[in-house]
């Protein structure tokens, strides 16, 4: 697609990967709206990049009903998702507690998941849409204390592919990105500072310009699924 007709939301999007994303996007002319729960940060983001910012915790259905129907609101012609929000929490199996596990899941599946309801009931009413899914390699092979991280990726992966079978016929297209080890924050919090503390893994902006380089494919085709690794990450 041409970037200039694009009308994005990013989640997650006040620090890392989605604030990349978002700047590349916006750098190609694209609207763009972006989403985190923190205001402080959030706004001094989307002043940053020319956004409009939504404050919104993802794993609560009321805050994802209202940021869509923002997005809506603004852009009426919204045609680009880009599912980013997320963290990671990593426990052996024996002192992992459901409520951490549960905490997880909250965020990166069922965040995920509304998110893209209620921005595929948009979509196929348009009959043209583009929903990116921000996985990990973490979704393709488990790790030691990897439990609550792992199953949520491995279930975005299989959301996906869902999704991709429902919405293909409604002219959407259904991606997944997969990144390895990425020099970002990546716990519950957010912060609007990254650091390239370790410059032989993946920065923010690697992984925002495979997403940006996917979504400019021609609507004709689109690639289902991308994984990108660090080289060498030491």
């Amino acid at each position: 697609m041409d970037l200039k007709n694009a009308a994005a939301l990013v989640t997650g999007a006040s620090c890392g990967i989605g604030f990349e994303t978002a700047r590349l996007l916006r750098e190609r002319g694209a609207r763009v709206a972006i989403c985190a729960r923190h205001k402080g940060e959030l706004e001094a983001s989307a002043k940053m990049l020319g956004a409009l910012p939504i404050v919104a915790d993802v794993s609560k259905e009321d805050d994802v009903v209202r940021m869509i129907e923002t997005v809506v609101r603004e852009y009426d012609d919204y045609n680009v998702l880009v599912n980013n929000a997320g963290f990671g929490s990593f426990e052996p199996l024996v002192e992992l507690t459901s409520d951490e596990f549960f905490r997880v899941w909250r965020t990166n599946v069922l965040g995920a998941m509304m998110v893209a309801r209620e921005s595929a009931k948009h979509f196929i009413g348009r009959s043209l849409g583009n929903i990116v899914n921000i996985s990990s390699t973490a979704g393709q092979r488990g790790f030691a204390n990897g439990t609550a991280y792992c199953a949520s990726k491995f279930a975005v992966h299989a959301m996906t592919e869902c999704w991709r079978a429902e919405l293909r016929q409604h002219n959407i297209r259904v991606m997944q990105v997969n990144p390895s080890e990425v020099q970002t924050s990546f716990g519950a919090g957010e912060s609007a500072h990254t650091n390239p503390e370790n410059p032989t893994k993946l920065q923010a902006s690697d992984i925002g310009r495979l997403i940006v380089s996917m979504l400019e494919i021609e609507n004709r085709g689109f690639v289902t699924e991308s994984t990108i690794w660090a080289t060498n990450p030491k």
